[in-house]
């Protein structure tokens, strides 16, 4: 029996492992601590009002290598999607995010193979160095982030 020999394909990015969890919760705050007093979790870092973020509040946890973002919208009125995903799931993740070496090519092979955009790749830069992110959706409700941290 002839058997086909699998094509080869170039290399597109390579995956690290899980770099981060995000959860829609109706109170970042509150589930942050729940984690850090009653699972082991440290307090990792914080984005809100006071960092000019005038949309969305999120703590962020970790223990180990795990890393865990909880985020609330701040204006209940101001952003559909988030609310919409709150009343329909309750407090749950939206978002599995990625380390990766090469987050535009694995986005580009995504896309290219049916996932949906839900941000292009975007690089994010401070005083501290810069990542580049880019979000897809493959089914259902959750988003696949890819994070390339240089």
């Amino acid at each position: 029996m002839d058997y086909a020999k699998p094509t080869e394909r170039p290399a597109i990015g390579k995956f690290y492992g899980f770099d981060h969890v995000t959860f829609w919760v109706g109170n970042a705050k509150q589930a942050a601590t729940y984690y850090t007093t009653r699972l082991g979790f440290e307090f990792h870092s914080y984005q809100g009002l006071e960092t000019g973020n005038r949309q969305y509040c999120t703590h962020v946890v970790s223990n180990g290598e795990v890393r865990f973002a909880f985020k609330t919208c701040l204006n209940p009125t101001g952003h559909e999607e988030f609310n919409a995903h709150l009343a329909k799931h309750g407090d749950g993740v939206k978002d599995v995010a990625f380390t990766v070496d090469d987050a535009a090519g694995i986005y580009g092979k995504a896309t290219e193979r049916g996932a949906t955009s839900v941000m292009e790749p975007t690089k994010f830069e401070d005083e501290d160095g810069f990542v580049i992110m880019a979000t897809v959706k493959t089914y259902g409700d959750t988003t696949h982030t890819f994070v390339q941290r240089d």
